[in-house]
């Protein structure tokens, strides 16, 4: 593939998905800037690796594979462990997360849910963002995240459950 092609083929890229990625990146590691930097880091390896895409997936999958292998290498590397500190994660988390909270559960932007939602384990809040906000099938979220298609269903099936227990706790379960 020439170069010309590869530069009109990411420009399509960024315009379609950026938005999308920033996203998801932020659920991952909840800073806007953070988020904004793992996306970019995304198009680089999506430039790079274009002549290698076989087109045995979705596009779409193939760039949020990235991008979720990215963040979570990120959250694994020195800087995030020590850096960051807990009022960073949170105040960020509380700021930019309104829309896309009442995105994944369908319900008015309240501090309540907006915690709720935060406070599941890592494994079963991807499956609830994946699904819910950005309305990706069971076998999208396969792809994505790599996992068998019986643990994404018993994962989303076990945080649906949660999160209804957790609202009726809160009293916001309608």
């Amino acid at each position: 593939m020439d170069e010309e092609k590869k530069i009109q083929i990411l420009e399509e890229v960024m315009l379609e998905y950026g938005n999308d990625l920033v996203r998801l990146a932020f659920n991952y590691v909840k800073d806007k800037e953070t988020a904004k930097d793992m996306v970019q880091e995304t198009f680089i390896k999506c430039y790079e690796k274009l002549d290698e895409f076989r087109n045995e997936s979705n596009l779409k999958t193939w760039l949020y594979r990235i991008t979720i292998n990215l963040c979570k290498d990120y959250l694994r590397s020195w800087h995030y462990r020590k850096v960051q500190t807990k009022s960073v994660i949170e105040n960020t988390f509380r700021t930019v997360f309104p829309l896309t909270e009442e995105k994944i559960i369908n319900k008015a932007n309240t501090e309540e849910m907006l915690e709720i939602v935060a406070s599941l384990t890592k494994n079963y809040r991807e499956i609830i963002y994946l699904y819910y906000y950005k309305s990706l099938t069971i076998s999208e979220i396969t792809d994505v995240t790599g996992l068998n298609e019986n643990t994404v269903k018993t994962r989303l099936r076990r945080a649906k459950q949660r999160l209804k227990t957790m609202m009726k706790e809160a009293d916001i379960y309608g």
